[in-house]
């Protein structure tokens, strides 16, 4: 009878691991699929229709000849993204998979953009998952119509995704952009960063199919299965071998080159034309504590052909504003310690201190016990590996730690402020003696949204934050990848360990910084024509500018350039005379609620619904007025050492425009530009009237009668249900005029 008992229990335990085994790689569901774009083009008349009231507006501010502007986003993640999958699943209280398909369909009749493209994480797309999405962005392509005139345009790409633990690794991320869709002008596989440096390999790191069976069986109803099948495919990726010329790697291989030197090198082997733009560089959320862009502008770090346009804003926040806040302290010898207050920002570092000592305090310790504790909170954040300084706390709250670590006087800025990453400080590097522009960061600007959910170009409207933005990464700090146990709120601060935990989202802020999240921004082109040529030929130009979410019309021309011709925005110039600049601006349309009949009967209602939540770009005639512009002004160092306080004027000129409405026309000249006799950039913001935006007060803090934020009402505390509206005065970004001394 024993026997029997055991041979029994022995049968269900074979059952048991069998299962967990089938669960955990993936045998019981399919994987993820790029899909088949549904919608319908977009009407000629409509395309026509948008033309012309654009026309119509560049007529009655003065511009004689206009070219066509035209808005995309080229910045786009589908849920073959591995964050994005995860955000996706029932787990994290997503709404199910959004494949590359979706994107497709979202940006013809949800958004009604001009262009995009699809920026899936390199380090995510399997031989299978590249493929499939080429595939479907070819099919995107097909429906636009003829290619000279197409309704839209989809361009494919991948994100690099680089991530360094101590600011000397990090390079930050870059999207990068193909022009063309055949065989011959794309690469067969995506080029990686790779895992950070010190961070154990995908072998080293991913669970046994028994434990991650376990995982899907414990989270079978709320996409469990389908995750493991996800980290199956994952495993299959190995690398490359070093140094075989990108044609002679076997095609089953993930291509990996950790710097960005490395991948100039990968693309200029590969040969096909491609555009790499750098985004997120002030996201502290993953950056460390005092990173630089100074080690970027070193030789083959910067390919000035490629690397031709930075993002300074997106879905993330803004990445525009330099200010000369320090969030830790650089000795000579190379020390780190934390620094006071200082510019009117709080250091997280400094309100660690605070928070272990105001628990010491409450423990009736001395004050001499609490100062002491307090240092030592502080260099622990400092020294905590893989930027998780919060951690070092136990059981802080995001509530405990107040603004501290944002920039309190920027414009809608990214989590956690890195200065020294911002659009205005590297416009401002400068390295003398260089041949070729490789010692100057001459950048056009853009906006795009890095939206997670296959959804480009989602700030036409203040709506949707739980859909249209990546505030449900808050959640995941509750799934089994982000779970972390909560631990005592002790008057003790601790140090970070430096072992990996494959709960990657557990080592950041996670759920304060979801709070910062909004609904993106936009690129516009001024471009001869709608043809992809035609598109890549006016960002090669630089002739383009960003904009906060909203279809602001910006104009930026030098008017007296060489041989008395103006130069549009992007334009490098020498000239010996103090230049002339001419700005016309019209403000973005009012927006109706719901969608035109064109979206309506574009796609099935269910999708329309599930993908546009209802709400699509839908003008009324009514435009919104352009208060002011403001003029930026930046002198690139002429030497390594030269500080960058006080190289950026920002704002250096601020210009009122009409109230009436009916856009805007100032013109102005820099006096002092001979006599500085240096290389001068100048760009300018465009800004709207105020207007309610998502997210745009993200922590909601209250202030004492000292100006210190006392108590917060964040983003991510709100219900799915509210989109934490607030006041901001949404703005467009021209790409800088560069102004240089005439050569001897």
């Amino acid at each position: 009878m024993g026997s029997r008992i055991l041979a029994v229990v022995g049968g269900l335990v074979v059952v048991l691991l069998l299962v967990l085994y089938v669960l955990g790689t993936g045998m019981m569901v399919s994987g993820p699929i790029a899909g088949e774009p549904e919608a319908t083009e977009v009407s000629a008349a409509v395309v026509q229709q948008r033309a012309e009231a654009i026309h119509e507006a560049a007529v009655e501010v003065g511009v004689a000849r206009p070219k066509q502007i035209l808005f995309g986003d080229l910045h786009v993640h589908s849920t073959f993204s591995f964050d994005a999958f995860q955000l996706s699943l029932p787990m994290a209280q997503g709404e199910g998979a959004h494949p590359v398909a979706d994107a497709c369909d979202y940006a013809r009749h949800c958004s009604a953009l001009d262009f995009w493209s699809i920026n899936d994480h390199g380090i995510a797309l399997t031989p299978d998952r590249w493929a499939q999405t080429v595939d479907t962005m070819r099919q995107c392509n097909a429906i636009s119509g003829d290619s000279s005139n197409p309704d839209t345009v989809a361009y494919l790409g991948w994100e690099w995704t680089q991530v360094g633990w101590v600011p000397e690794d990090h390079w930050g991320h870059k999207n990068v952009i193909i022009r063309d869709l055949d065989d011959a002008n794309i690469p067969a596989r995506p080029i990686t960063a790779g895992f950070p440096p010190g961070t154990p390999s995908l072998e080293e790191t991913t669970p046994s199919p028994f434990l991650i069976g376990g995982m899907a069986l414990y989270e079978f109803g709320s996409g469990g299965p389908e995750l493991a099948r996800y980290l199956a495919e994952l495993g299959t990726n190995f690398p490359c071998p070093d140094d075989v010329p990108v044609r002679d790697l076997p095609l089953d291989c993930q291509e990996n080159a950790p710097t960005p030197k490395q991948l100039f090198e990968k693309l200029d082997d590969w040969g096909h034309e491609s555009m790499v733009i750098p985004h997120g560089t002030t996201w502290g959320f993953y950056t460390p504590l005092g990173a630089s862009w100074d080690k970027q502008i070193e030789p083959g770090q910067h390919d000035p052909n490629r690397q031709r346009i930075i993002e300074v804003m997106s879905g993330h926040g803004n990445s525009e504003e330099f200010r000369p806040f320090k969030e830790v302290e650089v000795a000579a010898d190379g020390a780190r310690t934390c620094p006071a207050p200082n510019h009117g920002y709080l250091p997280s570092c400094w309100r660690a201190g605070e928070i272990i000592e105001a628990r010491c305090q409450a423990d009736g310790e001395s004050d001499g016990e609490c100062d002491e504790r307090a240092v030592v909170a502080r260099q622990n954040f400092i020294d905590a590996y893989r930027n998780s300084g919060a951690n070092t706390v136990p059981g802080a709250e995001q509530e405990d730690w107040q603004d501290a670590g944002q920039c309190r006087d920027c414009f809608q800025p990214s989590f956690n402020y890195r200065p020294k990453s911002s659009a205005q400080y590297i416009l401002a590097l400068g390295r003398q003696g260089r041949t070729d522009d490789s010692g100057r960061f001459r950048f056009g600007m853009i906006a795009a949204s890095d939206n997670h959910s296959a959804r480009p170009g989602t700030g036409y409207k203040a709506v949707a934050r739980s859909e249209f933005t990546e505030a449900r990464f808050g959640k995941m700090i509750d799934t089994p990848l982000g779970y972390t146990p909560k631990r005592e709120p002790v008057a003790m601060s601790r140090e970070a360990s430096d072992e990996f935990s494959t709960a990657i989202f557990s080592i950041f802020e996670t759920e304060r910084g979801s709070s910062f999240f909004l609904n993106g921004g936009l690129a516009g082109v001024h471009s001869n024509g709608r043809s992809r040529e035609e598109i890549w030929d006016a960002m090669q130009r630089k002739e383009v500018y960003g904009t906060s979410g909203p279809r602001i019309l910006l104009w930026f021309d030098l008017l007296n350039g060489p041989g008395g011709r103006p130069k549009p925005m992007g334009s490098s110039v020498e000239l010996g005379e103090q230049p002339i600049f001419q700005v016309r601006a019209v403000g973005s349309f009012e927006q109706k609620p719901g969608c035109p009949a064109d979206a309506q009967g574009a796609m099935s209602e269910a999708r329309l619904d599930r993908l546009c939540q209802g709400e699509c770009y839908n003008p009324t005639d009514e435009r919104r007025p352009i208060t002011r512009i403001e003029v930026v002004r930046i002198q690139p160092q002429m030497t390594d050492n030269e500080d960058i306080v006080g190289l950026v004027d920002d704002p250096w000129k601020v210009i009122p425009c009409p109230a009436d409405g009916g856009g805007c026309r100032v013109a102005f000249t820099d006096p002092e530009y001979e006599k500085l006799g240096r290389d001068t950039l100048y760009y300018v913001r465009a800004i709207e009237a105020p207007s309610l935006a998502v997210g745009a007060d993200p922590l909601g803090c209250t202030y004492d009668e000292n100006g210190r934020c006392i108590r917060i009402s964040p983003c991510n505390d709100k219900p799915n249900s509210d989109d934490c509206l607030a006041e901001t005065e949404q703005r467009a970004w021209s790409s800088p005029i560069f102004v240089d001394r005439p050569r001897l």
